[in-house]
């Protein structure tokens, strides 16, 4: 069976839906895995879907995609800004990976515009809500693909 597309998501992203819905939406997490599932199958790809608001448990994750996944999507929240180790960990995985926030992180608060992890991704989507998770599985699915055909 072929790997799967890791979808993991950092801290608060477990309340989507309810906290700051002006922001973020009104889709759940519930509703944002199904989205992507579905995108996944449309490509030939199963995910791992997975929410932590620990960030240990997110590096333990990505490590795994480094073996066990085929491509790898990260929403790291918060941990966005502050996460030396969530930018380590990517930095070894050599699966292809992308950066997605909902939100334009760089129309908010000056402290949301450095990405520690984008040095660590081949890109980045942010600011197009739920249909960026999306985009990002797209991006991999060609990516995948062209480095399956080399």
């Amino acid at each position: 069976m072929a790997k799967p597309i890791y979808v993991l998501n950092g801290p608060n992203l477990n309340l989507l839906g309810a906290r700051e819905p002006e922001v973020y939406g009104r889709e759940t997490l519930d509703d944002l895995r199904a989205r992507c599932e579905r995108k996944a199958a449309a490509l030939g790809f199963s995910l791992e879907f997975r929410q932590s608001n620990h960030e240990g448990e997110l590096v333990a994750w990505i490590q795994e995609a480094r073996t066990d996944g085929a491509g790898l999507i990260v929403n790291a929240g918060a941990f966005t800004h502050t996460s030396i180790a969530m930018l380590d960990a990517l930095l070894a995985c050599s699966v292809p990976s992308v950066e997605v926030h909902l939100s334009n992180i760089f129309a908010r608060e000056p402290f949301r515009h450095h990405s520690y992890i984008s040095k660590a991704v081949r890109g980045v989507i942010c600011g197009f809500g739920p249909i960026g998770y999306e985009l990002a599985i797209e991006a991999l699915a060609a990516a995948i693909a062209t480095a399956k055909s080399k």
